[in-house]
C-alpha cells in the first residue's frame, strides 16, 4: 500500500481568491496544481495531508515584482547560494514567487547578477521562486539617482540591452528607465517589441515627457513618489502623470515611510485598484538585525523600520509583503481583498503570468499563504510544497 500523501486539502479558514471571500469552503492540491475549491463539509479524498487553517486567512502567494535581497544577500552578489537565501527568507514572510531586481553598477556587475538568475530559474530554489528579473538602472538620471551608484549611470543602449537579453536567457521582465534620456524613447518602443514592460523610475520627467514615454510604450512606474518629480499645481510631473494615465501601472512601497500614509491613502482614492502594486524594494538586511550594510558598493545604514545612505537617503527598504499588506489594511483602511490582490493578482498581470499564478482558482499553481488575524504568516506552500510552517520554527 502507498503510503506517502496524494495532494494536500486545506481547510477551515476564510479563503481570499482575492476577488471574494469563500467560507466553509476547502482547497485540494495535487501535482503542484490547485485542484479544486470545494465545500469543507464534503468527503475529504484519501490518503491526502490534511492542513487545518485554524480560522485564518487563506490567500494567494505573493509575488513581489521589486526587491534586491534578504537575509544578508543580494542579487548583485550574483550567485546561487545569495539567490536562493533571498527566496528563503522572503518565504517566511509569504513571498512565493518574485523578480530578482539589479541595480545601476558596472556592465560585467550586471552580465554575471543575470547569469546567475537565469541558472537559478533553471535549478529552482526549493522555496519562493524565481519568475525573472527587473533591471533597475543603468538608464536612469542622475539628478534621481536615490541610492544608485552615479558612477555607473548612462542612456539607454539597444546594442548593450541585447547583451543583456541574451545573459539572462530572455528573463528581464521589467526595465525601470529615465524616458527623457538621450535615445530613450527609441528604446521604449524596442522594449515595447520584446514584450517587456518599461517602467519609469529615478526620473526627472515633465508631464509631458511622461506622456510622450506613454506614446512609445511605457506602462508602468517604479515606486511611486520617490526619485522622481512630484506633484505640483503647474508641472504634474512624473507623479501626476502616473495618477492620471490609466495605462501606467504603479508601484508602491508601503512602508508608511517611502510615502506617508495620508499620500497613500490619496493613491488609492484616485488610483483603480487593479493599477496598484505593492512592492518590497528590499535589501539585504532585510530579514536581519538592525546594522550596517551593503548596497552596490555604499554602506547602508539599517534599522527596524528602514534603511539609509550615511547621507540619509533612503537605501530600498526593510519591507517584507506580509507587513505592506497589513499597513495598507490597518493605516489606510484598504479592504483586505483588494490589499490582497495588489500583491497577487495584479502583479501577476502585469508580467502575463495571471493564468498560472495571482489568484486561487482550479488550475492555478498552488502557491498559497496563510495569514492569521493580524495578517502575519503562519504557512507558506509554493507549487504545493509547505516552505515554511511558523509552528515549526
Amino acid at each position: 500500500m502507498d503510503n506517502k500523501f496524494r495532494g494536500i486539502y486545506i481547510t477551515n479558514g476564510t479563503i481570499i481568491t482575492p476577488f471574494k471571500i469563500l467560507k466553509d469552503q476547502a482547497l485540494l492540491i495535487k501535482d503542484e496544481k490547485i485542484i479544486s475549491i470545494k465545500n469543507k463539509y464534503e468527503n475529504i479524498p484519501g490518503n491526502m495531508q490534511i492542513i487545518n487553517a485554524n480560522g485564518n486567512y487563506i490567500a494567494p502567494g505573493f509575488i513581489d515584482l521589486h526587491v534586491h535581497g534578504g537575509g544578508g544577500a543580494d542579487f548583485m552578489d550574483a550567485s546561487y547560494d545569495a539567490i536562493k537565501r533571498i527566496a528563503d527568507t522572503h518565504c517566511r514572510y509569504g513571498t512565493t514567487s518574485f523578480l530578482a531586481t539589479t541595480m545601476t553598477m558596472g556592465k560585467n556587475k550586471i552580465l554575471d547578477s543575470l547569469k546567475a538568475v537565469k541558472e537559478a530559474y533553471k535549478i529552482k530554489t526549493g522555496s519562493a521562486q524565481v519568475l525573472g528579473i527587473h533591471l533597475e538602472g543603468p538608464y536612469i538620471n542622475e539628478k534621481m539617482k536615490g541610492a544608485q551608484n552615479k558612477a555607473y549611470i548612462k542612456s539607454p543602449s539597444i546594442e548593450e540591452f541585447k547583451e543583456y537579453i541574451k545573459a539572462s536567457g530572455k528573463l528581464i521582465k521589467i526595465v525601470s528607465l529615465a524616458p527623457e534620456l538621450p535615445g530613450a524613447l527609441e528604446f521604449i518602443s524596442w522594449l515595447k517589441i520584446q514584450d517587456i514592460v518599461v517602467s519609469a523610475g529615478h526620473t526627472s520627467a515633465t508631464y509631458e515627457q511622461m506622456k510622450s514615454g506613454i506614446d512609445a510604450g511605457l506602462n508602468h512606474v517604479t515606486h511611486i513618489f520617490n526619485a522622481m518629480t512630484g506633484l505640483h499645481h503647474r508641472e504634474p510631473g512624473v507623479v501626476g502623470a502616473a495618477l492620471t494615465s490609466p495605462e501606467l501601472i504603479i508601484e508602491l512601497i508601503a512602508d508608511g515611510i517611502h510615502v506617508h500614509p495620508a499620500v497613500m491613502d490619496l493613491i488609492f482614492r484616485s488610483k483603480e485598484k487593479e493599477k496598484i502594486v505593492l512592492i518590497s524594494d528590499a535589501i539585504r538586511a532585510t530579514g536581519l538585525p538592525p546594522g550596517k550594510y551593503d548596497l552596490g558598493g555604499q554602506t547602508v545604514i539599517a534599522n527596524k523600520t528602514s534603511a539609509r545612505l550615511q547621507d540619509g537617503t533612503l537605501a530600498g527598504s526593510v519591507l517584507t509583503l506580509d507587513k505592506a499588506v497589513k499597513n495598507v489594511v490597518s493605516k489606510i483602511k484598504v479592504p483586505i481583498t483588494d490589499a490582497i490582490q495588489m500583491v497577487t493578482f495584479n502583479p501577476a498581470k502585469c508580467i502575463n503570468i495571471e493564468d498560472k499564478k495571482g489568484s486561487l482558482e482550479a488550475g492555478k499553481d498552488a502557491d498559497i499563504v496563510i495569514l492569521d488575524k493580524k495578517l502575519e504568516v503562519v504557512l507558506t506552500i509554493v507549487m504545493g510544497n509547505v516552505i515554511f510552517n511558523k509552528s515549526t520554527v
